[in-house]
């Protein structure tokens, strides 16, 4: 299994081929076919780097490959993990697998490659100096030289600048500095020569910053700025086989990042980007690959090469992709024929794919079920057609690791298809697909990754693999595929997700975290089965449960009388499950959205539980649906029942039998209801109840007076969660009813202390506390109190969303006194 494991790594990182959409198999088109037939003919790379899923700058990398033909890959040093989400529940390294696959969505769009670091992104950093101290430096460093030996560019591209000339993320500016120096350092031997048992020392040519008016604080600054040493590139070209222009696609691409609420409008017309010289040989016209040979030439018996695909261009059919197979099948001979190299196997892969396309060879490899676990069998449909009238013959199937082989020696004639159903066994050692970066336990900054060959891979490889060997016109050629399934969904259509290997039960308790009031408490645990008949025990601690489930998915909810022992106030509890002498301690999240595959996650089944000083007074209340947080569990926890509020219930009737009603993280920036139903929620806090706002941001609020009085939302934040907390009027009652709050109660906090304070308030409003991060001013508006009528309205950036499912007990405490507020 390891072996075949690093076979398919090593598959990846030569060919370097986008993962396919879920395994969904290709059906381009013949404008589709024309455009991979003219990349073919160019041999040039360019590596995009900056820090975060969305950071990089789709109309760039859209208008290098599909205008310009280079190859371009996108190094995101991190997944995303420590942003927000504006569409679900999944939260750090959740929502790290959701914007990964976002990213992979977004290339899919704009035909670029993508690769990734193991930098764990830890949540906004003010200085690359804070971030470099949570990333290990070297390891991220080496994870870039990685990526720089991997992709071979000729041309780099920083989206950020290298030092603090421009005020931005921390992690924006590392990922410049450490792309910098990795430039000097890829091309040296003795640099992390444990790489090079796999790869080669790399050179790059050029190196640039992508700049843009975002550094210069407006359109206009940058309007007046001088550009005569900058290389200005018109991204916004038409291009006809796509029947689009360049920027319409880069929207395209850029509005698959759903969870950060970047969905685009397209544009047309001209549209100038620009690029600044970092290092390296700098060219002297405005051609960013000046002196570089983008064509056969540049390798050795390569320019006869690159003359029959330019024939091949120029005689191709849109009619008829057919008609090129037989040219296309003398040049990939041809290229079989080079010496071994970096630019055989790139584009041997590619041309590969291009026959398959042009033939009209359809192959699919489906499992009737979407996941199987260990020594299970799973029924495999495999099938080809041949959709040409080009002979084609299927000389093998075989499917890895070692679960099918067969020799059928098929001959397929025009629009004949060959299906073969059969049952495949699982191996009892197989590993279960998870993502690979969350299999080990991570630091706040990084996460592990002890295998060299995954580093930078997207996602985890999957675990069976169809291999396709037949003959085109008595031509060998081989293809590969993933094993997936795929279904039928009423309101979608056909719906493809990977095939996953999964453990046969799983455990999960039902909370993120507990906090307890009391000496004793109960637990839940879930048991839910991977399999038809899973008998074994749960165990929590010392208790044991037994369990029985019949039918995969099944699920069993189980509870567990916990004491706090020796007087401690805290404890990490863990479920496991044993079935027949095996353990298995994992939990399964699924991530599910209609604009990517479905992802299984496998995390460790642990949950803290905290023994807390608690007092809530609120018993009744309202919660309003923001952007996502687990608020309404947190509540729940404190003893309170929770009405989740929809506009059916946005009437002083309902709302005056609350005692108190929290609005969710960004709420004002997401639901554009509120602006018909704020005018109730303010009238509610006038007649007496209590309103808590979480954090919105300035951008796009649903109302123009977000408060009764006068505030201004700022970009003000504490990053460090460990910044004092000062408290400005410690007799309020929001700091001593019905819990006496102490600094004690600011420890362990996690990510950060609160985000998009407000800047400006109204005297009406008391300040509460203050805090800031080293070296900057106070922020003194983390905490907002105003009377209202006979009412309360609190405002808080303080990071509730993040603390409370993070079981912070005093965040509880805190917390149960602003719902208390009044009562």
């Amino acid at each position: 299994m390891q072996s075949f494991l690093r076979l398919s790594i090593l598959f990846w990182l030569i060919y370097s081929v986008n993962p396919s959409i879920a395994q969904k198999p290709a059906k381009p088109s013949a404008a589709d076919l024309h455009l991979a037939i003219k990349k073919l003919n160019v041999l040039g790379t360019v590596l995009y780097v900056a820090a975060h899923p969305d950071d990089e700058n789709t109309r760039m990398i859209s208008y290098l490959r599909n205008a310009k033909h280079y190859d371009v890959t996108y190094l995101s040093l991190t997944r995303g993990d420590g942003g927000q989400n504006l569409i679900g529940p999944e939260m750090r390294e959740l929502l790290g697998v959701l914007r990964t696959q976002e990213l992979l969505m977004a290339r899919s769009v704009d035909g670029g490659k993508q690769m990734f670091s193991r930098a764990n992104d830890f949540g906004f950093s003010k200085s690359p100096d804070e971030t470099l101290r949570f990333w290990d430096k070297d390891a991220v460093l080496s994870d870039v030289v990685w990526a720089y030996r991997q992709v071979k560019p000729d041309v780099v591209i920083n989206r950020f600048y290298h030092d603090k000339k421009y005020d931005t993320h921390g992690h924006h500016t590392a990922s410049a500095m450490l792309s910098v120096e990795a430039f000097d350092l890829a091309g040296k031997s003795d640099i992390y020569p444990e790489q090079l048992k796999f790869t080669e020392p790399w050179q790059a040519r050029r190196q640039f910053f992508n700049t843009s008016w975002f550094f210069y604080g407006s359109q206009e600054a940058f309007a007046k700025i001088d550009k005569s040493t900058l290389w200005p590139i018109d991204i916004g070209i038409y291009l006809p086989l796509k029947g689009k222009s360049n920027n319409e696609i880069a929207a395209e691409s850029r509005s698959m990042h759903r969870c950060q609420g970047f969905g685009s409008l397209s544009t047309r017309g001209e549209s100038l980007d620009y690029l600044d010289f970092v290092k390296g040989d700098k060219p002297a016209t405005q051609d960013i690959f000046e002196g570089i040979n983008t064509s056969w030439t540049r390798v050795a018996g390569g320019e006869p090469i690159g003359k029959l695909l330019a024939q091949v261009d120029q005689e191709f059919r849109s009619d008829n992709p057919a008609a090129s197979v037989p040219d296309l099948l003398t040049a990939m001979k041809m290229i079989q024929s080079l010496p071994e190299g970096y630019w055989k196997q790139r584009k041997l892969a590619e041309i590969k794919d291009v026959i398959r396309g042009c033939a009209g060879i359809y192959l699919e490899a489906t499992s009737n079920e979407p996941t199987a676990t260990p020594g299970e069998s799973v029924k495999v449909r495999l099938e080809i057609i041949n959709r040409s009238q080009h002979s084609l013959t299927l000389s093998g199937v075989s499917i890895q690791p070692s679960l099918f082989d067969t020799l059928p020696q098929t001959a397929l004639s025009n629009n004949k298809g060959w299906i073969l159903e059969k049952s495949v066994k699982i191996a009892d050692n197989a590993g279960f697909t998870a993502p690979y970066w969350l299999q080990k336990p991570a630091t706040l900054g990084m996460y592990s990754v002890e295998d060299q060959l995954l580093r930078g891979v997207p996602e985890t490889p999957r675990y069976a693999r169809v291999q396709w060997s037949i003959q085109l016109n008595g031509v060998p050629l081989s293809f590969e595929s993933d094993l997936a399934w795929k279904t039928g969904e009423p309101s979608i259509g056909e719906v493809w997700r990977p095939f996953e290997v999964l453990p046969p039960v799983f455990v999960a308790f039902t909370e993120p975290s507990y906090v307890f009031t009391q000496k004793e408490h109960d637990v839940q645990v879930v048991v839910k089965a991977g399999k038809d008949n899973v008998d074994g025990t749960v165990k929590v601690g010392k208790l044991s449960q037994p369990f029985s489930l019949k039918k995969k998915d099944e699920e069993q909810v189980l509870t567990f009388r916990v004491k706090a022992e020796n007087g401690h106030k805290d404890a990490t509890l863990d479920a496991v499950a044993e079935v027949n002498g095996r353990v298995y301690s994992s939990k399964l999240i699924t991530i599910k959205y209609d604009h990517i595959p479905q992802q299984s996650v496998l995390l460790p089944s642990t949950t803290n539980a905290n023994w807390v000083d608690l007092k809530v007074k609120a018993k009744t209340v309202g919660y309003y649906p923001g952007a996502g947080d687990d608020i309404p569990a947190a509540l729940r926890q404190m003893g309170c029942q929770v009405k989740v509020l929809e506009a059916k219930d946005m009437e002083l009737a309902t709302l005056s039998k609350l005692d108190a009603i929290v609005m969710g993280i960004r709420a004002y920036n997401t639901k554009d209801d509120l602006k018909i139903h704020h005018a109730k929620l303010m009238e509610y806090v006038q007649n007496g109840g209590t309103l808590v706002v979480q954090y919105n941001t300035n951008g796009d609020l649903a109302v123009k007076d977000l408060a009764p009085y006068p505030l201004k939302i700022s970009r003000a934040r504490v990053t460090d969660e460990t910044a004092e907390i000062r408290f400005l009027q410690s007799d309020h009652t929001v700091l001593n009813t019905p819990n006496k709050i102490t600094s004690k109660d600011f420890e362990g906090w996690v990510q950060e202390r609160g985000l998009y304070f407000p800047g400006e308030w109204d005297p009406a409003f008391a300040a509460i506390l203050s805090s800031n991060d080293p070296g900057e001013k106070p922020s003194d508006s983390p905490l907002l109190v105003a009377q209202y009528g006979k009412g309360h309205y609190i405002y808080t950036g303080l990071s509730f969303f993040r603390e409370l499912p993070a079981g912070v007990p005093g965040a509880y405490r805190l917390f149960a006194n602003l719902i208390s507020v009044g009562k």
